[in-house]
């Protein structure tokens, strides 16, 4: 029963506010693991910022190392995954579905807070091998496969040229986690320091990797740079 004058939430809002707490904490996390490291970040700072208990917190997320693996989780292992299928179901191109990949990319990762989350693990992974050895299972090596079989499908087709498929797939990774690093480092000094244009530097590479990958007398040679498409 309610106190006097004051009446008992609805339910319906409690639950929805229920549902939406994971994703407050993980917000909340990813924020304060970028501002201040993971190691220096403290569980009970976690959950005044998602405005919860510290006891809330940790009936979700039992420990700070499950938290960082569950915002990873959330922010790269779900969008390899999509990319993955992507990769199996696409109509377009090949050339086409790298574009839309890599700026699928720049727009739900290296464009928002969740870019981050590769500078917290470099910054982080010689005292935390644990998380260091579960980034490398759920985003290094899935990421790799994901670009391996895209430029694999892209050869198979005879829309590239035979080349070194892994190879390729990590020069075209590297790029854009230099690109996040960049956001959450040098480019975090605004006025201070010159800026990138990172869309148009993704822009760039993904242009010069294309006519790298194409074959000889392919439409590409004087081809005006490829829009985004939808495969």
């Amino acid at each position: 029963m309610a106190a006097a004058g004051r009446p008992l939430p609805d339910a319906p809002a409690r639950r929805r506010r229920k549902e939406a707490r994971p994703q407050e904490l993980l917000a909340a996390a990813l924020a304060l693991f970028a501002e201040k490291g993971f190691a220096a970040t403290r569980a009970e700072e976690v959950a005044a910022r998602a405005g919860v208990s510290k006891g809330t917190l940790y009936l979700y997320y039992p420990s700070k190392e499950e938290l960082l693996k569950a915002v990873i989780r959330e922010n790269l292992s779900q969008l390899i995954a999509e990319g993955q299928g992507l990769v199996e179901t696409a109509q377009c191109s090949t050339a086409e579905l790298l574009l839309l990949l890599m700026h699928t990319w720049w727009d739900r990762v290296g464009n928002t807070p969740a870019a981050a989350i590769h500078k917290i693990i470099l910054s982080e992974v010689r005292n935390f091998p644990d998380i260091g050895e579960f980034y490398g299972r759920e985003v290094i090596v899935p990421a790799e496969h994901l670009l391996m079989t895209a430029v694999q499908r892209g050869i198979d087709r005879g829309e590239f040229r035979p080349v070194p498929v892994r190879e390729v797939a990590l020069g075209l990774l590297a790029p854009v986690i230099f690109l996040s690093l960049h956001q959450h480092s040098l480019g975090a000094c605004g006025a201070r320091i010159r800026t990138l244009d990172t869309r148009s530097v993704l822009s760039a590479h993904i242009d010069l990797v294309l006519r790298g990958l194409q074959r000889r007398g392919d439409p590409l040679d004087d081809a005006p740079p490829l829009q985004v498409p939808t495969c």
